[in-house]
């Protein structure tokens, strides 16, 4: 488990290893986490938009954006949580990834970033 805290709000990722299968004549290695934001601050604040880099240690980084998380743009009270799930696929087994989270403070309306720290993807295989 991974846990970063910026300016109240707390993000902790769980990650998992879900399998390898063939997809356009490649082995691909598809990876899950968790993630929960909670809002240890003192405002109401809310989740716009996402910005990811996955790190494959075959490829090039990828860079994925968009609104929200899995098409939900959640508004956390103080004390409040959001946790989600998602994936990815790889092209090997040893991989990362990190961004942040683009959100509101409803109090101050002002817009800031939250960082999700850098976490690890790796098959268990892969291991020492």
């Amino acid at each position: 488990m991974i846990t970063q805290v910026t300016k109240g709000i707390k993000i902790t990722v769980i990650t998992s290893f879900e399998g390898t299968f063939f997809k356009n004549y490649r082995v691909h290695f598809a990876f899950g986490y968790r993630i929960t934001i909670e809002n240890q601050s003192n405002d109401s604040v809310q989740l716009t938009s996402r910005h990811w880099q996955i790190i494959d240690s075959l490829n090039h980084p990828e860079y994925v954006e968009g609104e929200g998380v899995i098409g939900k743009k959640p508004v956390l009270k103080p004390g409040e949580s959001h946790t989600y799930s998602s994936g990815c696929l790889l092209t090997s087994p040893i991989g990362a990834m990190r961004g942040h989270y683009n959100m509101v403070n409803f109090t101050t309306t002002r817009k800031f970033r939250v960082y999700i720290p850098t976490f690890k993807l790796c098959a268990p295989f892969a291991l020492n």
